[in-house]
């Protein structure tokens, strides 16, 4: 019998590049498509959350509560069981189970709630008789929210886009076990089925890069919005 070396089952380094940058392309573009979501939806839900509970301009118990408890359901659940419970809406939506499009359903769900409770919490530190100030200096409700509170919160804002950004690529890299591309399927793929070392360490390597470069760029724009 035959035994094959470890290094067989390697691409060769050289190689190594042709896979991972399209791979590398498609987690961005998961990405990307997510997070423009996440934000459309996920302002506006922070936004509600912040404002209808007793610390808000317009306080509203009922309101409060269903949203409340639809965001904790949404951070409950781990992402992987997630993708896999929602996956007759996802056909529903996309009309696929695999693929990117197919990735980008979950993640969105998966990531609006998270977002909105970072939103929430950035609305929170903004001090509420700055609020206060701008009602009574004539501004309606809608331009308090705008010109003071998502002002003033510009820097937890975009502290909580840096954090859900890196964690959406964490997800997009789950979402590679759906068949979904991207830098966790060719992981999966080829590191893990083909036993490819090289592409394991290759894969990891741009990952860890990517969140590295992401949290230095947030904490920048963070601090150069800080006043």
């Amino acid at each position: 019998m035959t035994y094959l070396a470890a290094e067989d089952f390697n691409t060769p380094w050289a190689d190594v590049p042709d896979l991972l940058l399209p791979a590398y392309g498609e987690t961005w573009l998961m990405v990307g498509i997510t997070m423009a979501l996440v934000v459309a939806i996920g302002i506006p839900v922070g936004i509600t959350l912040h404002n209808t509970s007793e610390l808000g301009l317009y306080p509203n118990a009922r309101i409060f509560a269903v949203l409340n408890t639809a965001v904790n359901i949404g951070r409950s659940l781990p992402f992987l069981i997630l993708m896999a419970a929602i996956i007759p809406v996802t056909r529903f939506i996309v009309g696929t189970t695999i693929g990117i499009q197919a990735a980008i359903v979950p993640m969105t769900v998966a990531g609006v709630p998270f977002f909105a409770r970072l939103v929430q919490n950035a609305l929170r530190e903004v001090r509420p008789d700055v609020a206060d100030m701008g009602l009574v200096s004539g501004g309606s409700t809608l331009q308090v929210i705008r010109t003071v509170q998502l002002s003033e919160a510009l820097p937890g804002l975009a502290g909580a886009l840096t954090v859900n950004t890196i964690a959406m690529i964490e997800y997009s890299a789950i979402a590679g076990s759906i068949g979904a591309g991207g830098v966790g399927n060719l992981a999966i793929t080829y590191g893990y089925n083909r036993f490819d070392d090289n592409i394991m360490i290759a894969t990891a390597v741009s990952l860890i890069i990517t969140v590295q470069i992401v949290q230095f760029t947030g904490d920048r724009v963070v601090k150069a919005l800080t006043r």
